[in-house]
């Protein structure tokens, strides 16, 4: 935790809770209780069975996300059970309403076994606009993702997993653009094989990419193991490199969700020529920046922190994937709309940035570079342009609901929401 805030000062700030339930229909007579309860409710109750996709627009479910965990796989925590991660979820639901006005109810299950807890979550689905996971250890997070993705029909998406994946493929777009590098003949290593991992290889496969090493707690992921997951196999060569040192040599990509400490000066001298290095262990990462610089002037770097460039962070990707797919109804969240996201989240970066985005960072001069791959959180368009692509992507994949959507009228309504005024929102 940063230095000036106490750990008496964040019980404080959690005290009570952070998020609570807001009325939004007036309930103050006779008449109101008689609409908002019985007998008035039996009208839209009767149209939601005659049709059901009319609770979207008689109920709120058109912007409800369920925040779902058991607790196993807490960040920087581990196991600590269902109950104590309760401040987490509370936590995701604040970001959801705070950066994307998305209600969400933060849901924990006390169950550990992946086919009960499905069959909670499959149980809940009715009540909910999508469903996102958290914190759920691998690898049955994504047994419990897939299975959840074909017996439900709103959008589910295990954050863990593919928001990593969505803001480093936009930095990793970016980073090809400025070093003029092939992603197909790039070789990437990631070290880390959990569910960051897995998603991201997958996702830079999406991309082009043809040459990944991956490595676990046991080494380099290679075709002679005999000890490998359905999910680390997948990612399996042949390959004569065993060890995070041998990986490195010569490679254009380090993708780090490991430990604090892990990569060596030396392991960054030996990879290739203008080398990309997303080093994402928090709260101190595998390297830090000014270590690896300190060898290498050619290097793109990112980390999970928002004291250094390019800081990877999640709520760049959730709040606007889902405001995006809850906008047309969509029954999933596919590779598509993912990558709609990341490409987004590329193009934003090249942007001019607004004056309040630098003064939020110190009035650090911000510009597409190097040491500015990714937007910042706090950029208010984020929203815009990631939703917006998101929407269009779920209409094109053909997992919309709502008929008859005009994407510029839909950028117009974001941007009006946000109190901006554009000159062509088709743009």
């Amino acid at each position: 935790m940063p230095d000036t805030i106490t750990k008496e000062e964040i019980l404080a700030y959690h005290e009570g809770g952070k998020t609570a339930i807001t009325v939004t229909k007036p309930c103050d007579t006779a008449l109101d209780l008689s609409m908002a309860y019985t007998p008035g409710v039996a009208e839209p109750c009767r149209e939601i069975e005659k049709n059901p996709d009319l609770a979207y627009r008689y109920t709120n479910k058109a912007n409800l996300v369920a925040v779902i965990s058991n607790g196993t796989a807490v960040l920087g925590l581990g196991d600590i059970g269902a109950l104590a991660s309760k401040p987490v979820m509370e936590g995701k639901a604040v970001l959801f309403k705070k950066f994307a006005n998305v209600d969400a109810f933060d849901i924990e299950l006390d169950e550990k076994d992946p086919d009960k807890l499905i069959d909670i979550c499959k149980a809940l689905a009715p009540t909910f606009g999508g469903i996102n996971l958290e914190d759920i250890k691998a690898p049955e997070c994504f047994y419990i993702e897939e299975r959840l993705k074909k017996e439900t029909d709103i959008p589910v998406m295990h954050d863990d997993q593919h928001g990593t994946a969505i803001i480093t493929t936009a930095g990793l777009m970016n980073a090809l653009e400025l070093t003029g590098k092939d992603v197909k003949s790039m070789k990437i290593v990631i070290v880390g094989a959990g569910a960051a991992g897995i998603a991201c290889g997958k996702m830079y496969r999406l991309l082009g990419a043809e040459h990944i090493v991956m490595l676990d707690s046991k080494g380099v992921i290679h075709k002679g193991r005999q000890d490998l997951n359905d999910y680390k196999a997948q990612f399996a060569l042949e390959t004569s490199d065993r060890t995070l040192e041998d990986a490195m040599k010569g490679a254009d990509m380090l993708l780090g969700l490991s430990r604090a400490g892990l990569v060596t000066k030396e392991m960054v001298a030996s990879m290739a020529p203008n080398p990309i290095l997303f080093a994402l262990a928090n709260p101190v990462p595998e390297i830090l920046p000014e270590e690896a610089k300190a060898v290498r002037d050619d290097i793109m770097m990112g980390t999970g922190r928002s004291d250094y460039p390019n800081q990877v962070n999640n709520v760049l990707g959730f709040p606007f994937i889902f405001r995006g797919a809850l906008d047309v109804r969509a029954t999933a969240i596919t590779e598509g709309m993912k990558m709609a996201a990341a490409k987004a989240l590329a193009d934003l970066a090249k942007e001019p940035v607004p004056q309040y985005v630098k003064d939020a960072y110190g009035g650090i001069d911000l510009r597409f570079g190097p040491d500015y791959l990714i937007p910042k959180p706090f950029d208010k368009r984020v929203l815009l342009w990631e939703a917006s692509a998101v929407a269009q992507a779920a209409v094109d994949e053909g997992v919309a609901r709502l008929k008859g959507f005009d994407y510029c009228r839909y950028r117009g309504r974001l941007a009006a929401d946000m109190g901006l005024v554009l000159a062509d929102p088709c743009a």
